[in-house]
């Protein structure tokens, strides 16, 4: 990744190209390498910012989904962002699920992919084993549909978190977090224009979550991604970039008069 991470004072972030932000929010071991293919295509037409979550930066009392939220808002307050297309995976659709229902002001859209917030299978009750390594790249392999997707990089990034005491404790604080922050009987307050694109072969949140989410947001559309799990944008970035320009071209296209 070629991409300059910035920081300004409490904040870090990736932001190339120009155009209307479109914001990603990673998930909960979202390295930036998820979103390599869609800087590379979307910020030839956008804005595209990656904010680096504090996963691991809260305190304990804060390290939840509501937590991530407001550094979000506090983020796109400091930047003086609008007309937002926020996109988040796994966790990260959470927080922007949680956003958009708290301040939809500056969000023109909001893009789900693998999203929790209704529904997800975690990590197992025996996560995470510390030292194991084999059973840390299972788990990796288990986000994709092709195994071969987790490679040695990204197993060695999960290790390393997992590794670390205040870190695992910050991960399952934030899953069981997830957990909680059930959102089903309030997506149906959601004004704003929704894509869901979800991977056929997600075993985290599977194809019915999508189906649940797609019926209970008025204002969306679903898209499934054959031979894909849990991150479309990651396995299938040619299919899923492909979908969210046609979205995008659809949303900014003049109204028929």
């Amino acid at each position: 990744m070629n991409y300059e991470i910035i920081q300004e004072g409490k904040f870090k972030y990736i932001e190339v190209g120009e155009g209307e932000p479109l914001m990603l929010l990673h998930g909960l071991f979202g390295a930036l390498s998820n979103f390599k293919d869609l800087l590379d295509y979307f910020s030839k037409r956008n804005k595209v910012v990656v904010p680096m979550l504090p996963l691991f930066e809260l305190d304990l009392l804060h390290t939840s989904v509501g937590g991530l939220e407001k550094h979000v808002q506090k983020f796109i307050e400091f930047k003086g962002y609008d007309n937002i297309h926020m996109l988040g995976n796994s966790l990260g659709g959470h927080v922007a699920l949680v956003h958009v229902l708290k301040h939809p002001e500056r969000i023109k859209s909001l893009i789900l992919t693998g999203s929790s917030g209704l529904f997800e299978n975690g990590m197992g009750d025996t996560y995470p084993k510390r030292g194991d390594y084999e059973y840390i790249r299972k788990k990796t392999e288990v986000t994709f549909y092709d195994p071969a997707m987790a490679t040695k990089e990204l197993v060695d990034e999960v290790y390393d978190i997992v590794n670390q005491r205040i870190k695992v404790i910050k991960v399952i604080a934030l899953a069981k977090s997830a957990i909680r922050n059930n959102l089903g009987d309030e997506l149906k307050e959601i004004k704003t224009p929704t894509l869901l694109i979800w991977g056929n072969n997600d075993t985290i949140t599977p194809p019915f979550v999508g189906k649940e989410f797609n019926k209970l947001i008025p204002n969306s559309e679903l898209h499934f991604i054959d031979k894909c799990g849990h991150a479309p944008m990651m396995e299938r970035p040619d299919e899923f970039n492909e979908i969210l320009n046609g979205f995008l071209t659809k949303l900014n296209a003049p109204v028929p008069v």
